[in-house]
């Protein structure tokens, strides 16, 4: 039951989400077809070009036609680019998943292992400074620490590329080198939110009684640690883990300006300052709605590590 009801409540998500998307953007000031038509354009020309795009229409028919567009896979066709979304969004999501993936599974195998480890040592060395760099790291804007490491790491020692991008399937090796200055600058933002809960979830379950059950059994430490201790502290662990989704993504448009990645984040800039509506419709939605489907996998993930939840 837990499983088929949020399957059904992504749904209404969805509408509400799209509806959001919609009118954040067609009540906000400005006006595309000005911007479209030129300085030089008649009043004639401006309502030529409004009436061609569906621009004087109501709101409420625009947004049932966007919806019904939407439900056969269409995203609209770019103002300015003259290009459908849905291509736009494919030619630039694959440098946006690869950052958005590659620093998620490094923060995920520093940020656990660190939390777990700073609650089986609370009050020692570790767990000091886990608790400064995530003052730290929540006080540092991501894009400063992007400029400080590309003028570290990328030209004062000259140790990995600072800018650009190079695709997986032609070299490995560049693939993964454009991607560590990047996703470290994110990693310092994610890493101190999962250590932190890491730390408080697992220190709580060292206090159980079954710890010192397991202890008692004569099971070895590291046993009673990730056997125990961070398996049952693994429900809201995996739920900061996509409460931090939200400030990847976010992250994800200011990082990709830094390092000057062609991903969707430069995309989204260039459609704003234009103020191309079908473009930010797209990638916007696109962002909410993946978004929305991890933390539905999440939602789905807790099945697995409480039995409880399914019922």
């Amino acid at each position: 039951m837990f499983i088929l009801r949020r399957f059904l409540a992504f749904i209404p998500v969805a509408l509400i989400v799209a509806l959001i998307v919609f009118l954040m953007l067609h009540l906000s000031p400005g006006d595309p077809v000005a911007a479209i038509a030129g300085d030089s354009a008649t009043a004639a020309d401006i309502a030529r070009i409004r009436a061609e795009l569906g621009l004087d229409d109501p709101l409420p028919e625009q947004f049932v036609r966007w919806c019904m567009e939407l439900i056969q896979g269409d995203l609209g066709r770019s103002y300015f680019l003259n290009r459908p979304v849905a291509d736009l969004i494919a030619d630039r999501v694959g440098p946006t998943l690869s950052l958005a993936g590659f620093t998620i599974v490094l923060t995920v195998l520093i940020a656990v292992p660190l939390g777990a480890w700073a609650a089986y040592r609370q009050g020692g060395w570790v767990d000091r400074a886990l608790m400064g760099f995530s003052v730290l790291g929540f006080s540092i804007p991501s894009f400063v620490l992007g400029y400080c490491f590309v003028w570290l790491f990328g030209l004062k020692l000259n140790l990995l590329p600072s800018q650009g991008y190079v695709r997986y399937d032609e070299s490995i090796e560049g693939w993964i080198s454009h991607l560590i200055l990047p996703s470290l600058t994110l990693c310092c933002i994610y890493v101190a939110l999962i250590a932190r809960v890491t730390r408080a979830s697992v220190a709580e379950m060292l206090t159980e009684d079954f710890i010192r059950t397991a202890r008692a059994k004569g099971i070895t430490e590291m046993q009673v640690l990730l056997g125990h201790a961070l398996r049952n502290a693994a429900v809201p662990i995996v739920t900061v883990v996509g409460v931090g989704i939200a400030i990847l993504i976010g992250g994800v448009v200011v990082t990709e300006i830094v390092f000057a990645i062609p991903g969707l984040g430069s995309l989204t800039i260039d459609a704003v300052m234009s103020r191309d509506y079908p473009l930010i419709q797209g990638v916007t939605l696109f962002f909410s709605m993946l978004y929305m489907f991890i933390n539905l996998l999440i939602d789905l993930s807790y099945t697995l590590f409480d039995p409880r939840i399914r019922e």
